[in-house]
């Protein structure tokens, strides 16, 4: 099995608060990295990039930080690269939902065509001008797919523009009141697949094989995109913005996890959006998490 590269990107720049650049620390002291090992991963642990912290960008409330969430992105797909050719399978630890952007843009400088399953609550398609917030982490896909509107400094990072097609992204678990107006359009317009939370719920390791089936036959590898806003918040309060009375189950979304991660083709994991603030004091729901995912990556394991 090839090694599995651990990548630490503790930034919430391109959120609408601090908190999530602490996450990879509260995995770290939650033994990330010895549980991967136990589980028989051959390991190799790159460290974590310098630490961002959100604050207030008053000079450009409508994209926030663009010029220093794109900075990041470039980090990451710089140390994403350097691990692709030393032929490492990834796991990413985030951090905000922009360092998938530079997860991507690291793929990219392989000839090979990629495919990114989005596990998350939403496709995060807005735009500057379709948000009065102006948060980035909202607007990760609309870079991914180059829309017109999304900014330049994060959208051109990589060695091609647009640096996915929309055949090469399918979304899972997606709540649909979660989506803005402009999204929806998006994704009509688009035709994206989208695999709705209620197709997802009481079948996880169904609908994470059909969403493979969506994606896999068509491209060389398989990177996976795991918000934990995609868990409803009353099972597991964990994610930065909370989904609450809607979404999976924590051991449903670690089942389609399982799935993708055991997939021949899969060669990356990025973990976005948890914000250790959220859990319990003594962080159990930390310790939960990153048991349930070392299981989940663990090889050889029967799906």
């Amino acid at each position: 099995m090839p090694t599995l590269g651990v990548i630490g990107v503790p930034t919430s720049a391109g959120a609408h608060a601090p908190g999530q650049e602490r996450a990879p620390t509260a995995f770290r002291q939650a033994g990330i990295v010895e549980l991967l090992t136990g589980q028989g991963l051959d390991v190799h642990d790159r460290g974590d990039l310098p630490k961002v912290r959100w604050s207030p960008d008053r000079a450009n409330p409508r994209a926030q930080h663009s010029e220093q969430v794109a900075h990041v992105a470039t980090a990451v797909a710089d140390v994403t690269a350097a691990a692709l050719e030393d032929s490492e399978m990834l796991l990413v630890l985030g951090g905000d939902c922009t360092i998938e952007v530079g997860v991507v843009s690291g793929f990219l400088h392989k000839p090979e065509r990629i495919g990114l399953l989005y596990l998350d609550a939403g496709p995060d398609l807005n735009v500057p001008s379709s948000v009065r917030v102006g948060f980035l982490d909202w607007m990760v896909g609309a870079h991914l797919l180059g829309l017109p509107e999304a900014t330049q400094p994060l959208s051109h990072i990589g060695p091609r523009f647009p640096l996915l097609g929309p055949d090469q992204i399918v979304y899972i678990g997606a709540v649909p009141d979660e989506l803005t107006d402009w999204e929806q359009r998006v994704v009509r317009d688009k035709e994206l697949r989208v695999h709705w939370v209620d197709q997802v719920k009481g079948r996880a390791r169904r609908a994470a094989e059909s969403a493979l089936a969506d994606l896999a036959d068509s491209v060389d590898r398989v990177l996976v995109h795991f918000d934990v806003d995609v868990v409803d918040f009353i099972d597991f309060p964990a994610a930065d913005f909370p989904t609450i009375n809607a979404g999976l189950t924590l051991t449903e979304a670690l089942e389609c996890v399982e799935v993708f991660a055991h997939h021949p083709k899969f060669a990356a994991l990025t973990i976005c959006e948890f914000n250790p603030d959220h859990v319990d004091e003594g962080h159990e729901l930390v310790r939960t998490f990153v048991q349930g995912l070392a299981t989940a990556l663990a090889p050889g394991r029967t799906r």
